[in-house]
């Protein structure tokens, strides 16, 4: 399990392919915010932490591929 409070602004979010899915925004609720210019709509998309897998070497692993991710956000 990891600690939330270790998720930062500015962190890189990749998937379990190892593919990027988006930057931290910042930290609404029970949802990790994204930065609209990752987004190619340019709107903020949410995550939810339980797709977090664990948080290391400033980066947010997710337990599912980019893709999964993707169109899981809200």
């Amino acid at each position: 399990m990891f600690e939330k409070l270790r998720i930062k602004e500015h962190m890189e979010i990749s998937g379990s392919d190892g593919e990027h899915v988006g930057t931290v925004d910042k930290l609404e609720n029970d949802q990790i915010k994204l930065t609209r210019t990752d987004s190619s709509d340019r709107q903020h998309h949410f995550l939810a932490f339980d797709l977090v897998d664990r948080v290391e070497d400033n980066r947010v692993y997710l337990k599912v591929p980019k893709s999964e991710a993707i169109a899981a956000r809200i």
